[in-house]
């Protein structure tokens, strides 16, 4: 092989060599930035969904609810409505009376959870977006209505013209030893349904809502509550007045705000989002590797350059810095082209609702996504972090490497 040729061949190889290192870069950096817009989006889909479920269950949770500590039901009396209504920001209350009961109608029949009203709760309009047929309302005393859900409308064939045909509900008694008649082991009342509401699933599919004179006479409670929902003046000040009331009402009773209602599904919601964050973070780390091979690579290609700086003064730590500012260049250009692209995507979908359900009967036409600033946060320095962490040991590679070369 003559020279000229062999030294165009070194240098072909040379250049496609550098070529190939910069591919890999490149690929390195759009992996880091589409890890990082998926992260931002499935963040914000979940910072959705938590605010649809706000948003529905506020159509009909109180804001404040309070409840007995121990037991089903306790005694309202004259001492505690004043206890409540004399805290500054209470608007009124509205005594509920909650249980199961076995629901039939013509000749079938479900278990349903029956839940009794005072007459604030109509007043205040609080389901008056949820009613499907029908209109809010409880009826008068003489004949009284109940709001049944959706889904129990379906399941049971419910019809709100058939007049002549009114809900029948059983409910059981504390039976004492000797009784023989089975009239006497239940408590059996009637109801026309008046209205159709579709809330939420889990409301629309077992919830009964009737005057809380109806189930009072139902369940024989005589006096008694399961619990009082407190009506405030301003939504901000729920926390304060929390406060107040478990102070005024002592340790017999548990005072919850709205998150605490359904404190569960929050959590669970939260525990959700902080797995896909791990999830997606996992993705990300392992693509990472691709920084480690090109920063790797590119400490085995540059020998020479870095036995050149080293001969013209530059120390360890500076060969060690020049790779860490490589890895960071990667780093901090892939995760801020992600968090802008994810960005984009959410405000794309936030605002004109690209991505649609695909139910026509589902509560929001297209997927709810909020944008929260401390999402961005965490998940750039997490990327940032990642990233940054697998170009050490290719510095420290390079590093040693000059210490070899001043050996030797």
């Amino acid at each position: 092989m003559s020279l000229p040729l062999f030294i165009s061949r070194r240098y072909f190889f040379s250049k496609k060599k550098k070529n190939f290192i910069n591919i890999i870069a490149i690929i390195s950096m759009l992996v880091v930035s589409i890890g990082t817009a998926a992260l931002i989006i499935v963040l914000s889909v979940f910072n959705g969904m938590e605010d649809l479920l706000r948003s529905i269950y506020g159509e009909f949770d109180a804001p404040i609810q309070v409840m007995p500590r121990q037991g089903k039901s306790f005694e309202l009396t004259d001492d505690i409505k004043f206890e409540i209504n004399s805290i500054d920001g209470v608007m009124g209350i509205t005594e509920v009376i909650e249980d199961n009961a076995l629901l039939k109608y013509n000749h079938s029949q479900m278990v349903v959870k029956i839940k009794g009203f005072s007459k604030d709760f109509i007043e205040m309009g609080r389901m008056k977006e949820a009613i499907r047929h029908g209109e809010l309302s409880f009826g008068s005393e003489t004949q009284p209505l109940a709001i049944v859900g959706r889904g129990i409308q379906f399941k049971l064939g419910i019809s709100l013209r058939n007049e002549y045909t009114p809900l029948e509900f059983f409910y059981p008694k504390n039976v004492r030893p000797g009784q023989i008649n089975p009239s006497s082991y239940y408590t059996h009342t009637r109801i026309l349904p008046g209205a159709v509401f579709a809330l939420e699933q889990h409301y629309d599919d077992n919830y009964v809502f009737v005057p809380i004179a109806f189930t009072e006479q139902l369940l024989d409670y005589k006096g008694k509550r399961t619990s009082v929902e407190i009506l405030i003046e301003d939504p901000s000040q729920a926390d304060k007045i929390q406060d107040q009331l478990t102070q005024a009402l002592g340790d017999q009773f548990v005072v919850r705000n709205a998150d605490q209602q359904h404190e569960d599904l929050y959590k669970t919601l939260q525990i959700e989002k902080l797995f896909v964050f791990i999830t997606l973070s996992l993705v990300v780390a392992i693509a990472s590797i691709n920084i480690f091979f090109s920063l790797s690579m590119l400490v085995t290609e540059k020998k020479s350059d870095i036995s050149l700086l080293y001969a013209m003064g530059a120390t360890p730590a500076m060969i060690r810095k020049i790779f860490l500012t490589e890895g960071a260049i990667i780093a901090f250009i892939g995760a801020g082209s992600g968090l802008l692209l994810g960005f984009i995507i959410v405000w794309i979908q936030e605002n004109f609702g690209v991505v649609s359900m695909g139910v026509e009967s589902a509560v929001m036409q297209a997927y709810p996504v909020k944008l929260i600033a401390t999402d961005f946060f965490y998940s750039a320095i997490s990327i940032i972090l990642i990233t940054f962490l697998a170009a050490i040991q290719p510095s420290l590679r390079a590093s040693n490497q000059s210490k070899f070369l001043r050996i030797k």
